[in-house]
């Protein structure tokens, strides 16, 4: 996988992130033994820190698989605060839910089985904070939603957005990921014209965008 910084930057920035979390600590090995994409230890560091920022009560993820967001953002979010998250593989599913009662955190999340996409549409209510990391080529059909959704100063966040740096080099993209990269640079695209938000395109794990509602004083 290419990396979107130096890998001596990459590799100085996550021996900084000290995990003293048994769940955490658990289920990293865990995607890493099974090979199951879990959000980048530094990406999950600033996650965890936007969250502690927002403090959001309600708060929306697509794409659970093993439940690991959900879990980090559920203890920077606290007890109070409740966590709706979906994802399509019913094997992925029941993985997440068993990891979740697992370590103590059923009564804080909710996990739906289905289409991201058509589960976003019979979605209600307000979120402060979404997590976007499902599939990326549907992040531009998943914004429209999110959007309906999102609360007045809330935050959403996408990840995975520089996908390995092909979004940024043309050099990179390999042939069977050029719709991804395609749709993912139109989804930039229209974030950052977008003049409803303000987003900023961070090169960090790989890659997170950060948008939220402007002013309307601006």
């Amino acid at each position: 996988m290419s990396a979107i910084v130096h890998d001596y930057v990459e590799n100085y920035i996550r021996g900084l992130v000290k995990r003293d979390d048994a769940a955490l600590l658990e289920l990293e090995e865990y995607a890493t033994e099974n090979r199951v994409p879990i959000i980048q230890k530094e990406a999950g560091q600033l996650l965890e820190t936007l969250v502690y920022m927002a403090r959001p009560l309600r708060i929306l993820e697509l794409g659970t698989a093993i439940g690991y967001s959900s879990i980090l953002m559920s203890r920077c979010a606290g007890p109070e605060a409740r966590i709706t998250t979906i994802e399509r593989s019913k094997e992925m599913v029941e993985t997440a839910k068993g990891n979740i009662k697992k370590y103590g955190y059923d009564d804080r999340i909710d996990v739906l089985e289905g289409d991201c996409l058509e589960l976003l549409e019979g979605l209600e209510g307000k979120y402060d904070f979404i997590f976007m990391d499902a599939g990326k080529s549907h992040y531009s059909d998943f914004f429209p939603h999110c959007k309906r959704l999102l609360s007045s100063g809330g935050v959403i966040v996408s990840d995975n957005v520089l996908f390995r740096g092909m979004i940024a080099s043309d050099e990179l993209v390999e042939k069977r990921m050029a719709t991804i990269v395609k749709k993912m640079r139109q989804y930039l695209e229209m974030l950052s014209a977008n003049e409803e938000f303000h987003t900023s395109v961070i090169p960090i794990g790989d890659g997170i965008a950060i948008s939220t509602r402007r002013n309307k004083n601006e």
